[in-house]
């Protein structure tokens, strides 16, 4: 049995299965509604019923007050429709969003590279090709381990068959702890995707400048290596941050490329380089680094940052001090167990931020 579910204000229509949430529906026929953690604890994909009825699920009562429920408010990744529904969502329709369906996958482990004394380098290949955007994540099924973990894609979207995950194990984390200690070549995992909406807006005028910290390398990897295939001659800035240059993995890789095009620049800090690093490059803090090089005029390009919390808001605030505003700067927030399941807090003066 299913339930047939109207969106607005766009008018997409999805089929919802019986059990199934409105937010697996809608990602699975390529419909995208906001969200972010996807179990009912940060209030992201709240969507208010106009007709007909439904269960609220597992929802937080903190991301899902009763004032709220009493006015037919429902968060859609628990939401389960008991009858036919329309529901008003807050979408904003971005033209460059491509809205690959998510799927179901297995995969084959192919490679585990050590690219820094925390990070691993997974390859898997998947039982058939994968289609996505570059910067757009998965969720992997970490044997043993309940639920799923995201880990965005490092390889660009002409690579569909096997794909890159970089790993950073998380002190205490189960499932990161499992990825960089027990797994092996020749594993099989489950997974799923594409999931989010962090892609190079390539209707965009001007530079493209990338913003990444620790393994939130891997989507700005993915990003620049799809432009620079495709022959893309925007002005491309790479700002990767790390602790030391035993953190600062792929620095030859970048530094090729730098060499090879001319309109991409490669940028690495280092906030804490060890003596016998030899350190001759940006000392600082990744978003220092941006607003020395660009003397906090950035004005004219498009902003793409990748990392921990405090990394994307020092960012945002230089970036924005810099002569960007809100539209022009996109994210992706890694968050481990151990930053809590609570809802992040939200600015009061931007919608995105």
């Amino acid at each position: 049995m299913s339930y047939e579910v109207t969106i607005e204000p766009t008018g997409d229509v999805i089929e919802v299965e019986e059990g199934q949430t409105i937010l697996d529906a809608a990602l699975r026929q390529g419909v995208w509604l906001p969200f972010a953690c996807g179990h009912g604890t940060c209030g992201t994909c709240k969507v208010q019923v106009v007709d007909g009825f439904a269960d609220v699920g597992e929802a937080s009562p903190f991301a899902l007050m009763d004032v709220e429920r009493e006015e037919g408010k429902v968060l859609a990744c628990c939401c389960k429709p008991e009858s036919d529904l329309v529901i008003e969502a807050d979408i904003d329709v971005d033209p460059d969003f491509a809205g690959h369906p998510v799927e179901d996958y297995q995969g084959t482990v192919t490679g585990i590279t050590a690219l820094s004394p925390t990070i691993r380098g997974i390859r898997i290949e998947l039982d058939r090709d994968m289609t996505f955007q570059a910067g757009q994540y998965i969720n992997l099924q970490v044997p043993g381990v309940t639920g799923s973990r995201a880990f965005s894609l490092a390889n660009p979207p002409a690579a569909r068959r096997e794909i890159e995950l970089h790993v950073r194990k998380v002190e205490g984390g189960a499932a990161t702890s499992w990825l960089h200690e027990e797994l092996k070549v020749g594993d099989r995992l489950s997974l799923s995707g594409p999931y989010g909406q962090f892609f190079v807006r390539k209707s965009d005028e001007g530079g493209a400048i990338f913003i990444a910290g620790g393994s939130g390398l891997s989507s700005p990897q993915s990003m620049i290596l799809d432009l620079l295939a495709e022959g893309d001659q925007r002005p491309l800035y790479l700002f990767q941050g790390a602790r030391n240059v035993a953190e600062l993995y792929n620095r030859e890789l970048f530094e090729r490329l730098a060499a090879e095009h001319d309109h991409f620049h490669y940028i690495p800090a280092l906030n804490a380089p060890l003596p016998e690093d030899d350190w001759q490059g940006f000392t600082g803090f990744v978003h220092e680094a941006v607003a020395d090089y660009f003397e906090q005029r950035c004005g004219g390009n498009k902003a793409y940052l990748c990392g921990p919390p405090p990394m994307i808001d020092a960012a945002i605030t230089t970036l924005m001090q810099s002569r960007l505003f809100e539209r022009d700067i996109h994210m992706e927030r890694f968050f481990t167990a151990a930053d809590g399941a609570q809802e992040q807090p939200r600015s009061a003066l931007f919608k995105r931020i």
